[in-house]
């Protein structure tokens, strides 16, 4: 279930699932989901055995999360915080994140409404980087990044801020989707930007980062 104005799983929650499934997630492991949303990935990875705690700064996604965990049977805990402000001291062997990414015309990041979800300034990058930036004192060595954005807000950014930060990053997935609804509506700013050229279709990229 998603509550209004929280985002409901799409093709990126999909990738990033299929991503944690390739790891190495059993009993015992700490996972950090930030910005949980609906919780869809949390739950995945509870199920996969994980210890879970999911963090979002929005009230309806905290509700939604706790939600659909009570629904799926499984222990989750979710927090409401600004990223990891949440768990101050805190460290985990995985950090999992689909940030809001998506380009705006507009370069205030929205503090309600369901725009919270995806808009994420000029560049896409508002949140991204913040994680980026945050991942390696919650990381616990050998402990691994995964996270979903749009090629539109620039992979090779994301790996160089990473490696900057430390850590050991790459893009280990890749997906070709259509535009969805406010990307269409869209086309002309992210043209003007020179963030899109002619395609019709957006790539959504899962980047890893390993704590060494």
């Amino acid at each position: 279930m998603t509550l209004p104005g929280v985002y409901a799983p799409q093709d990126d929650t999909g990738l990033l699932a299929r991503a944690l499934g390739r790891e190495a997630i059993g009993p015992g492991a700490d996972l950090l989901d930030l910005g949980t949303g609906s919780g869809a990935l949390a739950v995945h990875a509870a199920r996969l055995g994980a210890q879970v705690t999911a963090v979002d700064i929005a009230r309806r996604a905290v509700l939604t999360a706790r939600l659909n965990a009570l629904v799926a049977r499984q222990r989750i805990t979710v927090l409401r915080g600004d990223l990891t402000s949440a768990v101050p001291g805190r460290s985990y062997d995985f950090v999992a994140s689909n940030p809001p990414y998506v380009p705006s015309p507009s370069g205030q990041v929205p503090r309600r409404g369901a725009a919270r979800s995806w808009d994420a300034g000029q560049d896409g990058r508002a949140l991204v980087d913040r994680i980026c930036d945050a991942a390696p004192a919650v990381l616990r060595p050998g402990g691994v990044l995964l996270m979903v954005h749009s090629a539109l807000c620039d992979t090779d950014a994301t790996l160089a801020r990473l490696s900057t930060a430390g850590l050991e990053a790459s893009v280990t997935d890749r997906a070709l989707i259509p535009f969805g609804p406010v990307l269409r509506s869209r086309q002309a700013f992210l043209r003007r930007q020179g963030l899109l050229g002619d395609e019709e279709k957006e790539e959504l990229v899962v980047i890893r980062a390993e704590r060494t």
